[in-house]
């Protein structure tokens, strides 16, 4: 496998004397909650002078009211995307309200039950109504309380002068550009699960958690003091298996495929238009009131919970699986990163260029297939990870045998060496292969992952999870206090929030069907 990367790795340094992965894109969503000076979820509406969370690009929210999600636009530059993550956060603390914080973590703070955490508001339009029946429908089938875990996804995308150089690198004659960049970034998409166990044992920041989030439910976590379970050994327990699923995969025999662009997309619909007595149950429509969108597996493909999605950017009020089918992939989403408590903007550089390092390895990497048991052992894989990572000796699954987590997460960094090599090509100094010396040394030492040093500084400091997290939230705000945006960037995001409200008033103006009428069309798009 790694003959193979070095070799394209070879051939891609012959083409990149011209900048061939110039004009790749870099995107950065990170969610955080805002909550009150009691540790508890706010129950303060989002604030207007955000904008609107329906047409801000920038700054909306997720699941809840109070799960803010921050977005850069794409770009060229990782220096870049985090001055525009730190300035968006910047502009939030200074419209909070009521000494409100943004949480430091991805597991959330003190839950006062599933009441507690507010569904977003998208104001009255058809599509806004629409979002906010998909999260309802989320609550009844999962629970609310999964819906406020939040993490960091990165965005990634080659640029359109790479393809036709890697088409002709690989020989590949038959296929359309477009075409070939669909397998292709499939191909890539397969790697990244191979391999995506790598993700949440270098970066993973969950390996505890406050005791109200389970709501005195049953669970085979360990306590580690009166207010906080947590597993010894874990490294990310938001991506484990007390985090948000879709638990009804096994009964129904319904997984996303990811043989081809064609594959995916059918699985997919099959699950959107496949019923399930269970949510069957909850009822559509109850009193004139929708409590989902529909009664089946999925109810739309944003559901379908995968540690890294296939991409095409929306038209309108496409369905995902419409602009794949029409226009291809156009872009990687990698879901899997714990919101990093120990840095303001919840990721840094050094994660950010290791993760081009990955993604960019994944796509030259040879890609087989992946069969049954393959997909049972990335599961396994990712649990494993999530609650035992840093055990010694761990041993993975990999080809129905054991491989030590250890030696597997070094034979992979070594395969990425000359990928790192080829990013830092035209860069001062040696940033990628720098970022990729740090897992190394995460790799020998587990104390030095974010999750052990969390794990130690409980132990240090005598708090439990809940306490860390106030900490660390305070410590931020105080960091994010002390900054002021450029009199530029803070018209950016007021005119940003200005133009976001009027463009939501227009969509309401402009509705002229019924929500029934609206969903029926949507569902319809063929």
């Amino acid at each position: 496998m790694y003959k193979l990367v070095e070799s394209r790795v070879k051939k891609l340094f012959a083409h990149n004397e011209n900048g061939l992965l110039n004009g790749r894109q870099i995107g950065v969503e990170k969610e955080s909650l805002r909550v009150s000076p009691e540790g508890g979820i706010s129950q303060i509406e989002h604030p207007r002078s955000l904008g609107s969370a329906l047409t801000n690009p920038y700054i909306t929210t997720d699941y809840s009211e109070a799960l803010l999600e921050f977005i850069t636009p794409p770009t060229e530059h990782i220096e870049t995307v985090l001055d525009f993550l730190r300035d968006s956060q910047v502009y939030v603390y200074k419209k909070l309200q009521q000494d409100e914080r943004l949480w430091a973590t991805s597991m959330p703070c003190v839950m006062a039950g599933e009441g507690s955490i507010p569904i977003a508001n998208y104001g009255s339009s058809n599509a806004g109504q629409m979002k906010s029946i998909y999260r309802r429908g989320l609550g009844h089938r999962y629970g609310r309380a999964m819906q406020v875990i939040a993490g960091v996804h990165f965005n990634y995308s080659f640029p359109e002068g790479f393809w036709p150089v890697f088409k002709d690198i690989l020989g590949e004659r038959h296929l359309s550009i477009k075409d070939f960049k669909s397998d292709q970034y499939f191909s890539q998409v397969r790697n990244i699960q191979r391999y995506g166990w790598l993700i949440p044992y270098l970066f993973g920041a969950s390996p505890a958690v406050c005791k109200s989030f389970l709501g005195g439910g049953e669970t085979s976590l360990q306590e580690f003091n009166e207010n906080t379970y947590y597993e010894p050994y874990a490294t990310s327990l938001r991506m484990g298996d007390i985090g948000y699923q879709n638990n009804k995969e096994n009964e129904t025999g319904v997984k996303a495929c990811y043989r081809s662009l064609e594959s995916y997309v059918h699985t997919l619909q099959c699950a959107i238009e496949t019923p399930f007595p269970e949510y069957e149950k909850i009822g559509i429509k109850v009193n004139g009131e929708y409590q989902q969108l529909n009664a089946n597996l999925l109810q739309i493909e944003n559901e379908y919970y995968s540690t890294v999605r296939p991409k095409q950017i929306l038209q309108g009020n496409e369905k995902p699986v419409i602009a794949l089918k029409k226009r291809g992939v156009r872009y990687v989403e990698l879901r899997s990163l714990d919101v990093n408590a120990f840095d303001p903007l919840g990721i840094n550089e050094t994660q950010l260029r290791f993760i081009e390092v990955f993604m960019l390895f994944c796509l030259l990497a040879e890609s087989e297939q992946i069969c049954f048991s393959e997909r049972e052992e990335i599961d396994q894989n990712e649990l494993l990870v999530a609650h035992q990572g840093r055990e010694p000796g761990l041993e993975l699954n990999l080809n129905a045998t054991k491989l030590s987590l250890k030696d597997w997460a070094s034979d992979l960094l070594t395969g990425m060496q000359s990928v790192s090599e080829l990013l830092d090509q035209h860069k001062d100094g040696r940033p990628y292969q720098d970022a990729l010396e740090r897992q190394r040394d995460k790799v020998m030492d587990p104390e030095l992952t974010p999750s052990a040093r969390m794990l130690t500084e409980m132990r240090e400091n005598n708090e439990g999870f809940y306490h860390f997290a106030k900490r660390m939230s305070e410590s931020h705000n105080q960091y994010f206090s002390q900054l002021k945006l450029s009199q530029e960037r803070n018209q950016f995001f007021e005119e940003a929030a200005l133009k976001s409200i009027i463009k939501q008033k227009q969509i309401e103006d402009s509705d002229t069907l019924s929500l029934d009428e609206y969903l029926q069309a949507y569902f319809e798009q063929k």
